[in-house]
């Protein structure tokens, strides 16, 4: 550890900003300044519980004087286009600079951002954050400011990302519902080496392996022991906290792959836990498998029909919107359509949301009742069957409203404009912007003019997602997670990636069985000079 002056005798002014969104280079959907929720001024710190004067951040030591910056975060898609990005990245760099004297930086980021033209979108961001917060100085004139970043798991940490950030964390669980804790240890831990003066030691390693997020959900072993063993690491003397990363399966970039970081006081130990994750990680690759019971989309259908149990949820998880898809495809609802039990109406399903503007203006324009023909996604994402033509009656309509929430751990929802539409025994709930269905709420609506469709009251329930969100997995009876094409396909190998770097796993399957293995050794990040 480089020890620096502890800060006492005066509040800490700790800035908090970021960049968020995981990006799918397969996904031909592009991400704009439109797609993410910008917050500033009092509604960036209303986003967190711990910035409020009575948290108990406060009781380490004495007041924190937090100072919101720009936070704009996204539902997942394509990559970000370049003046978009450059838009966000000039504003948060800016208001950086602007801030003055900062002791520090809760960076709130996600980790998998792809921008068009950039090949480590992170590391460009962050090398700029950093030295537009090391121009501004700190309040005293002393230490240099310190940034703690706040990432998701299926985020990527490359060499270049990591070596300006003094503490990074990562969630622990997968469904994320710990994304909220996340963010307030990495502020915690920010304010403690502030107040003690503490610079740890950072070791980092990847490994060469990258599964999607539905393989390594900690639902399921060895992800759950992998994950449960972190806090345990933590509590070792000399130790701060540890990491690690999945990587972002979606993205063809040479960053792409696991990683592990484990910071601390002792150099030795953080280099040896961080060694042993690494390896036991590498070890259990085989043992990784899809968090539920999978097959194609007809064979998912089949079984789903024939089963008793309701609801039957099915996971179209190629076009996975929450993922990085383009959220448009039509595969699913042909292959709804084409079998004849859902078709005739003998069992009932719903399907949201294919994303289709058009579409869902031809259905307002209509009117609730109203037959209407339709040419339905395949618009955006074209490669997999194109639109899908159909005939129904519009069933209900929602407007689009400023709803917001923390869905997606900071991502929001505006309210989208929605319509249903019935085909036989199908109900098609089409919508006007990408838009996640994770909850009674979604299909539901707003209490006034919403849709009004219970999913539970449905014979089957076919969601664009990857694992089941806590609420759906609470209401399902059953479930099937249907290997479907798109910009997030679950079979690694039909993307096509061939810019990440080799030798990695699954894509080399037999790698290293003749040798000792992949190098595991800790790349040792010594402390950021003060």
């Amino acid at each position: 550890m480089t020890s620096t002056e502890p800060v006492t005798g005066r509040p800490l002014r700790i800035g908090i900003g970021g960049i968020g969104i995981e990006s799918s280079t397969f996904c031909p959907h592009r991400s704009t300044t439109d797609d993410f929720r910008q917050s500033r001024g009092q509604e960036l710190l209303d986003r967190y519980a711990w910035t409020r004067p009575d948290s108990d951040l406060a009781r380490l030591g004495g007041p924190v004087e937090w100072v919101p910056l720009l936070h704009a975060t996204s539902l997942p898609g394509g990559p970000v286009e370049a003046e978009s990005y450059l838009t966000l990245k000039d504003e948060l760099v800016t208001r950086v600079r602007r801030a003055g004297p900062l002791d520090g930086l809760v960076y709130d980021i996600h980790g998998a951002m792809s921008v068009v033209g950039l090949t480590d979108a992170e590391a460009d961001l962050t090398e700029a954050v950093r030295a537009a917060l090391d121009s501004a100085g700190t309040p005293d004139g002393g230490s240099r400011p310190m940034i703690s970043a706040a990432m998701d798991l299926h985020g990527n940490v490359s060499r270049r990302f990591a070596e300006p950030v003094d503490l990074l964390t990562a969630h622990r669980l997968a469904p994320h519902e710990d994304a909220w804790e996340t963010r307030e240890r990495a502020a915690r831990n920010l304010v403690r080496c502030l107040r003690e003066g503490r610079r740890p030691h950072r070791a980092w390693v990847q490994v060469p392996v990258l599964l999607p997020g539905e393989k390594t959900s900690t639902r399921l072993e060895p992800a759950t022991s992998l994950y449960a063993s972190l806090a345990g690491i933590e509590e070792l003397p000399g130790i701060l906290d540890a990491a690690l990363w999945v990587g972002y399966a979606w993205a063809d970039e040479p960053r792409c792959r696991a990683a592990v970081v484990v910071t601390g006081d002792d150099a030795g130990r953080a280099a040896a836990e961080a060694e042993g994750l690494a390896r036991r990680y590498w070890a259990a690759r085989r043992d990784f498998a899809f968090v539920g019971p999978t097959g194609s989309a007809d064979e998912c259908i089949e079984k789903a029909v024939a089963s008793d149990r309701r609801p039957f949820l099915i996971s179209d998880s190629g076009d996975n919107p929450t993922a990085g898809g383009a959220g448009d495809l039509a595969y699913m609802l042909a292959r709804l359509l084409a079998n004849d039990t859902v078709r005739s109406g003998r069992v009932t399903a719903v399907h949201p949301g294919i994303t289709d503007p058009v579409a869902v203006a031809q259905c307002f324009a209509a009117g609730v009742g109203a037959e209407v023909t339709l040419s339905v996604g395949g618009k955006v994402d074209t490669g997999h069957g194109g639109p899908y033509e159909l005939t129904g009656t519009v069933e209900a309509l929602q407007r689009a409203t400023d709803r917001q929430d923390r869905a997606e751990g900071g991502a929001y929802d505006r309210g989208v404009g929605m319509a249903a539409v019935r085909v036989g025994g199908l109900t098609l709930i089409l919508v006007a912007r990408r838009k996640p269905f994770h909850t009674l709420a979604d299909f539901l609506g707003p209490a006034e003019g919403g849709l009004g469709i219970d999913p539970r009251t449905y014979d089957l329930v076919v969601v664009k997602i990857g694992y089941l969100e806590p609420e759906l997995y609470d209401m399902a009876a059953d479930w099937l997670l249907a290997l479907t094409p798109g910009g997030v396909d679950q079979d690694l190998h039909r993307l096509g990636h061939h810019r990440v770097e080799r030798p990695l796993y699954p894509f080399d399957e037999d790698a290293y069985e003749d040798g000792a293995g992949p190098d595991l050794t800790a790349t040792a990040l010594a402390p950021l000079a003060p």
